[in-house]
């Protein structure tokens, strides 16, 4: 997990940086730079209105006496896209738009659910005690 953890951090940061001077060098550094504040500032708009969205489904599911997990992954989700757009770059402008966008969210969403399946199984099973030692 450290590993990954190294490789995101130091990987994804130089393609980012590589992209920044492919696109600069084509449109010019002043052109980057705009698009790079524009989707910043059009991804937190986008994360708050989705936000807000997301927080009266899950006020609305509250009401009714239903547990609002799916709409929590949500909310979850679009904060990760908040905070991924909120980073300057172009691959992680796309990923936080794809996490805003409710058709390619539902993908991650999925996507998650599997994995918390699978980390509680894997967990459970773990925990689990023999019914009869002798």
């Amino acid at each position: 997990m450290l590993f990954k953890l190294f490789l995101g951090f130091t990987i994804i940061p130089v393609i980012e940086i590589y992209f920044l001077i492919k696109v600069g060098s084509i449109f010019g550094a002043l052109t980057t730079v705009f698009i790079v504040i524009f989707t910043g500032i059009l991804g937190a708009y986008l994360a708050r209105m989705q936000g807000l969205k997301t927080m009266f489904k899950v006020r609305d599911s509250l009401s009714q006496g239903i547990m609002p997990a799916e709409e929590l992954i949500d909310a979850l989700l679009i904060v990760i896209a908040g905070v991924v757009l909120l980073t300057p770059g172009f691959l992680t402008d796309i990923f936080g738009i794809l996490l805003l966008i409710p058709i390619t969210r539902s993908l991650f969403k999925k996507w998650l659910l599997g994995r918390f399946e699978n980390i509680y199984v894997q967990g459970r099973n773990v925990t689990e005690t023999p019914k009869n030692i002798n």
